[in-house]
């Protein structure tokens, strides 16, 4: 029994190491300032010769953890910026200003999309709302072929005002594109784009291909409403002064929504909310969004807006039209 104890042992050793060692090769490849292909590899060179030339075995744990401690430590010492060369679609940050009832929003994005151009006209507002207003929230979930990833972007209705979207992504610089591994990292910078509703929804329906966006109404009341789009005003607010880096896992569009909610009061943890491209499936079971009844099935088939949202376009009533006909909308708000 000692042996296999001592045998167990080192066998979770040698796991956790290798699973250092392939953490820091990540983090050199993504994050290194420069000699990106060298200095990983460089690297993985040193923790060999360490391997082959050490003795004995703790000794050789111990220096490579001690590679391993070296490269975490440079790590943990990078800090997120609001200063850097961004993509036009996330070059400004948005902030509110809350007076009462009143709600300020600065850098609403409204870009002027075309079809068939894929340099949009930049377009960034300023809009007033008041909460009283708020009638409701919406939600679009978005999928680009995927199906087990989905982006989130969650609609607040108002009486007297346009609906105010809120998308959590990563902020991209000048010649920088995603990266599900390179999201694990601190490749990308936090971002809440605060947008007008036909500017959020018609980036994905009219310039990518492959993407497909459905539209659910949730159960939010106006109350409820409220205490929502509070939270995402405190967030993005904070991002203003505080930048965060975006993680794949731990800070993506779906688990900063869970996060910015008061912890005793969010939902329990569902794999869903990480593995997100079944997220309408998790919120219907929970009663989060209405369903009119529909299962699942049908309820995504009826929610889908592509083919209306690409005839609608530039049409004063988009956000009414990709309404029209769609499961919980015809419903009276929840007190």
């Amino acid at each position: 029994m000692k042996k296999l104890a001592s045998i167990a042992l080192k066998g979770i050793a040698w796991l956790i190491t290798l699973g250092g060692v392939v953490w820091a090769f990540g983090g050199l490849h993504f994050d290194f300032p420069f000699g990106r292909v060298v200095v990983p590899w460089a690297y993985l060179i040193a923790v060999v010769a360490v391997l082959v030339w050490v003795r004995p075995m703790l000794k050789k744990l111990a220096a490579v953890g001690s590679l391993f401690a070296v490269v975490l430590g440079w790590w943990l010492t990078l800090q997120p910026r609001n200063d850097r060369q961004w993509l036009p679609n996330n070059a400004e940050v948005a902030w509110a200003e809350v007076a009462g009832d009143s709600v300020t929003l600065h850098h609403v994005r409204n870009f002027d999309y075309k079809a068939g151009n894929t340099e949009p006209s930049p377009r960034w507002e300023t809009h007033t709302v008041n909460l009283t207003q708020l009638t409701g929230v919406d939600l679009f979930i978005n999928q680009w072929g995927d199906p087990l990833m989905a982006h989130p972007i969650v609609s607040f209705q108002f009486a007297d005002a346009p609906p105010v979207c809120f998308s959590i992504e990563t902020r991209k610089e000048v010649g920088e594109g995603y990266s599900a591994i390179g999201g694990i990292y601190r490749q990308f910078e936090l971002i809440y784009i605060v947008a007008d509703e036909r500017d959020v929804i018609r980036v994905r329906t009219q310039l990518t291909n492959g993407e497909t966006t459905r539209l659910y109404r949730t159960a939010f009341g106006p109350v409820a409403a409220r205490e929502r789009f509070m939270e995402y005003i405190h967030s993005l607010n904070s991002l203003k002064d505080h930048p965060r880096w975006y993680n794949a896992i731990t800070t993506n569009c779906t688990t900063s929504i869970r996060a910015q909610h008061p912890s005793q009061e969010r939902a329990h943890w569902d794999w869903r909310i990480l593995i997100n491209g079944s997220l309408d499936e998790f919120l219907a079971e929970r009663g989060a969004i209405l369903t009119d009844g529909l299962p699942l099935a049908e309820l995504k088939a009826k929610a889908l807006i592509n083919s209306v949202a690409l005839a609608a376009d530039l049409d004063p009533d988009f956000s009414k039209l990709i309404r029209e006909g769609r499961p919980g909308f015809g419903a009276k708000p929840v007190p």
